[in-house]
């Protein structure tokens, strides 16, 4: 099979929110899957991240401290910018097409016998497939750990077939109401689910519902709770080169290290805090991780679509780009963008997918926006430019309507002009097709 046969016939399985009714949420298809492949997921340590906000940046953190300690290690990440190799990533290099094709052919026909037989009720999900590819490459590539990033709640989802080291939940907020419940305590549920029974959980204090669900889960299951409160820093640090790049002291390990991240946002500063909890942690499993590692790892942390910054060149405006996709990441923006944009008035690029909480964002980002347009991705999904000013109407902003990225990005950049911003956010898959249109304006 080719490479792109294996994305066109994973592609085919339709995105995972919009399986039919029937098609529920459930750990026993995937343990039979894994099953059929030897259980490669058992071949390699983990790390299980979930949360709402700050997972991906966590887990790109994570992941690049053990790499600076020397450990092989694997990255599992959703969803994907541009291309889905993106996903499954050992020792900082994306899975090559060929493996890729490879390892999906081996899944596709186990999960094809399994049907055949009935050992399977269905054929497994887009991202069940995805994540049996990702333990498939990771046992093959014989990584020692593999950072895991939940895909969506926590309990019942595909990656929760693992016997984590540790796990960790970032931030919890509204999101995925449809599926994992309408308030923080239900959804804080499900993410809890990843919490294993005398296993070991990092966080942070954070919202009220959800500190109680979490501190109760770590009761009755007879878990370690584990506070990153010590790695956030007590002061807002300092910026360099215009906010790309944050550094501060920080007391680890006994030693004192300088952060100096390249992820922007006073957000990030919980993110990075929850990736050195998890590193500590590990050291002290044996694991072995120095805070020399640590500050190096964290320095060469990289995590594209989030406040990323596209500098100005040839008369383009600077450009930010930041997969704000819920209300709590549309605050974070908005925050990071009050340190960031000084006085330049910022024109927004803003599209969503449907079932997202599109006014609230709306009431956040827009009016900070000099100018707003609204846009949508090629995802059956996205809302419309008009749904989104239509979600909209208690915002007292004009807003532009263009029908696709390309050129919605054109005419922020002649509303901006040179010494403007400009913000693309709302979604990742929006981002996605920013970035590609951006390496087609510098062409």
């Amino acid at each position: 099979m080719s490479y792109a046969t294996a994305v066109a016939s994973l592609l085919a399985l339709g995105h995972e929110l919009a399986a039919t009714p029937a098609h529920k949420f459930d750990l026993a298809n995937m343990r039979a899957l894994l099953e059929a492949l030897g259980h490669p997921e058992r071949r390699f340590a983990s790390v299980l991240i979930a949360g709402t906000n700050g997972k991906g940046s966590t887990a790109a953190a994570l992941a690049a401290i053990l790499g600076a300690a020397g450990h092989r290690a694997g990255l599992y990440t959703s969803p994907h910018l541009e291309r889905v190799n993106e996903r499954i990533v050992v020792g900082g290099e994306e899975i090559a097409d060929e493996d890729f094709a490879a390892v999906h052919d081996g899944v596709e026909q186990a999960a094809a016998r399994l049907v055949a037989a009935g050992a399977l009720p269905w054929h497994p999900s887009f991202f069940e497939m995805l994540t049996a590819m990702a333990f498939e490459h990771f046992a093959a590539a014989a990584v020692e750990i593999a950072v895991l990033e939940v895909g969506m709640g926590g309990r019942l989802d595909a990656t929760n077939v693992v016997e984590p080291r540790v796990a960790v939940i970032t931030d919890i907020a509204l999101d995925h109401q449809k599926y994992l419940g309408s308030t923080i305590t239900e959804i804080a549920r499900e993410k809890a689910g990843i919490i294993r029974p005398g296993g070991v959980v990092v966080t942070l204090p954070q919202h009220p519902e959800a500190n109680d669900v979490i501190g109760n889960t770590i009761l009755e299951r007879g878990a370690r709770g584990v506070s990153a409160v010590e790695y956030v820093p007590p002061v807002s640090p300092g910026a360099e080169a215009g906010g790309v790049r944050r550094r501060y002291p920080l007391r680890v390990m006994g030693e004192e290290i300088v952060v100096e991240s390249p992820l922007v946002g006073r957000h990030q500063l919980r993110n990075l805090a929850l990736a050195v909890g998890a590193a500590v942690e590990l050291d002290a499993q044996g694991l072995t991780v120095s805070a020399r590692q640590i500050e190096r790892g964290l320095r060469a942390t990289r995590w594209r679509g989030r406040f990323q910054i596209i500098p100005a060149a040839a008369g383009r405006p600077e450009m930010v780009l930041d997969a704000a996709h819920n209300p709590a990441g549309a605050w974070a923006l908005r925050a990071a963008l009050s340190e960031h944009a000084g006085a330049r008035p910022v024109t927004l690029v803003f599209g969503a997918m449907r079932d997202k909480a599109i006014g609230e964002m709306a009431e956040v980002l827009f009016p900070v926006a000099a100018n707003v347009i609204a846009t949508q991705a090629q995802n059956p999904r996205s809302a419309t430019p008009e749904d989104v000013r239509q979600a909209a109407a208690r915002v007292s902003a004009d807003i532009l309507l263009e029908p696709g990225v390309r050129a919605a990005l054109s005419r922020a950049c002649q509303l901006a002009g040179p010494g403007g911003l400009v913000v693309i956010a709302g979604s990742i898959y929006i981002i996605g097709e920013a970035i590609q249109a951006i390496e087609s304006l510098r062409d």
